[in-house]
């Protein structure tokens, strides 16, 4: 079942999208890792299944979402684990883990919803702790024109949207310390984000636009 689902997730993307995608010399040729993105429209979380086809992946997603009986249905056969985002959900990280010990590859945005504003929010702290935790290898990928905006815009048109999927280079956070957890929280929180800002658009950096730590980052790249 889940082969067909994907098939016609991919049908589907290839009729609205066209999708480039860039980095896949950075990800590792194992599962047991994160993939770390922003998130920018509906069409962010099937556009993992539509990219990468050589990992058994799973999705955090809102658990608002399983009250929609086929929402539900696809999300048990797409290997999605349902997450509340506003209290700590024990069982869902205790998941996580077991998944990621089992090969699996993470895939999350740790802004927790779409920016509606099309301007990333500052990220939440959950991906950053476990992986620190567990090291756990982070790839940080960049969603570039998947805006609700512009698809909606294009779709009207009969147009399809030009999407570009970029891979940075994967990297591990340090150890999680016995001091300062929740400083150095925000800290490994802030380096997954700007890693993925660097290779956004100036125009979708929101939160991050004036980090210092961007712009280490941009000025690494020039």
């Amino acid at each position: 079942m889940k082969t067909l689902i994907v098939f016609i997730l991919r049908f589907i993307i290839k009729l609205v999208a066209k999708v480039k995608v860039s980095g896949y010399e950075n990800l590792p040729e194992k599962g047991g890792f994160v993939i770390a993105v922003n998130h920018l429209g509906f069409l962010d979380a099937p556009m993992a299944y539509y990219a990468l086809d050589n990992w058994n992946l799973f999705i955090p997603v809102a658990e608002k979402w399983a009250e929609y009986a086929i929402l539900r249905w696809l999300g048990v056969h797409l290997n999605a684990i349902f997450v509340d985002r506003f209290n700590p959900d024990l069982k869902s990280m205790r998941e996580m883990i077991k998944r990621m010990e089992e090969g699996q590859t993470l895939v999350i945005a740790p802004e927790g919803t779409r920016a509606r504003d099309e301007k990333m929010a500052q990220g939440k702290p959950g991906v950053a702790y476990l992986a620190s935790k567990m090291g756990w290898t982070i790839v940080p990928v960049a969603i570039i024109g998947s805006e609700d905006r512009l698809v909606i815009k294009n779709l009207k048109s009969f147009k399809r949207t030009p999407i570009h999927l970029i891979a940075g280079a994967s990297f591990t956070l340090p150890s999680f310390p016995k001091e300062n957890r929740d400083e150095k929280l925000q800290e490994y929180t802030d380096e997954i984000m700007c890693r993925i800002a660097v290779m956004l658009p100036e125009h979708n950096r929101g939160h991050y636009a004036d980090s210092p730590r961007l712009k280490e980052l941009l000025a690494e790249n020039k």
